[in-house]
């Protein structure tokens, strides 16, 4: 059997946070090539990382436990003075886009927001297999939602249910800095982390391999 990395996901101390620990012996942290932390620390003096940071730490700690998400996303959001936000929404969701929009419209921003289908094209024309049209044969078009939020220069872009791997390409395409309100899971009400609560019991098939 092949030797198993270890990095932070295996990690039960997480001395990193509070430093009242000992480092576990393939500690992340305690092991990396200095160049790449020097390399990252550089990075936030980029003016729009920079600025990012400072916001998200301050909204982290002025409202600790306070604020749901979307209170958060807008106090990030008037922190870093966005005025227009995107939201990337799947079809299925838009009824909570819509309940979003208009909560963010409220709170003084504009909104422009795009949905997975929009453009109309087909599965089949970007190698989808025809067996996937059982559950829709138009296609969802994360790449366009991000070019027209990119179009309607959007300051930060919101996503709300995107599928797996949709959500992948909406990141990487867009020019704004990208959060997400809403991750996708079908099964579970949009609360993926139930599934990681309940592995030991309700889940417990999610830790046999080949499922």
């Amino acid at each position: 059997m092949e030797k198993k990395t270890m990095s932070c996901v295996d990690c039960a101390v997480t001395n990193c946070n509070l430093q009242d620990k000992k480092y576990p012996e393939f500690c992340v942290t305690t092991h990396m090539n200095p160049e790449v932390l020097d390399d990252a620390m550089k990075c936030y003096e980029e003016d729009e990382n920079r600025r990012s940071m400072i916001a998200a730490g301050e909204v982290e700690y002025d409202h600790y436990c306070k604020y749901t998400r979307v209170e958060e996303i807008m106090a990030y959001a008037k922190k870093m003075g966005m005025k227009k936000l995107g939201i990337a929404t799947c079809v299925g969701l838009i009824r909570e886009s819509n309940i979003l929009a208009s909560i963010l419209r409220i709170h003084g921003f504009e909104v422009y927001g795009i949905a997975c289908k929009a453009g109309v094209q087909k599965k089949v024309d970007v190698g989808i297999p025809d067996r996937c049209n059982a559950i829709g044969e138009n296609m969802c078009n994360p790449i366009l939602q991000a070019k027209l939020l990119n179009e309607a220069k959007t300051e930060l872009n919101i996503v709300v249910g995107l599928c797996v791997g949709h959500d992948s390409l909406f990141y990487k395409y867009s020019d704004a800095l990208v959060t997400t309100a809403v991750t996708k899971d079908r099964v579970l009400g949009h609360n993926p982390v139930a599934a990681l609560y309940t592995a030991d019991f309700y889940y417990k098939k999610l830790k046999k391999s080949g499922e």
